[in-house]
């Protein structure tokens, strides 16, 4: 999806350079907001979260964690405003742990999972902070 975006992305640039006779200089700036997705395209990073018996591990590109369950007090789910859900570890001291988006399962699944594991969840619906 990534390579399609980025491809008609440039095909509109060229087009719009050759035909509407556009600025080269204003087409190539155009053009440098998809260079982080080429990066991502090229890179390829990887991302998972794991639940087991006793612990929540999870990786997205160079970051890793793992918690052992014992130190989770409960789960947050923050439904913001574009619908996006993100997942937070809250431990028993209140320190929030944000697991990174790309690691972040579909959370219906997973809280449906977490809950079997024996964990809190809490939901939060439409938090600009936090």
């Amino acid at each position: 999806m990534t390579a399609l975006t980025v491809g008609l992305v440039w095909a509109m640039l060229m087009a719009a350079y050759i035909w509407l006779d556009a600025a080269l200089a204003v087409m190539l700036v155009l053009g440098a907001f998809t260079l982080p997705a080429l990066y991502d395209l090229i890179i390829n990073p990887r991302s998972s979260l794991t639940l087991d018996a006793d612990t929540l591990r999870w990786q997205s590109g160079r970051q890793h964690a793992e918690i052992a369950l014992s130190e989770i007090d409960h789960l947050r789910f923050d439904t913001r405003l574009d619908m996006s859900v993100r997942l937070s570890v809250v431990r028993p001291s209140g320190v929030k742990i944000r697991v990174p988006y790309p690691a972040t399962p579909p959370h219906a699944a997973f809280e449906a999972l977490a809950k079997e594991a024996g964990l809190k969840t809490r939901r939060h619906h439409f938090s600009l902070m936090g």
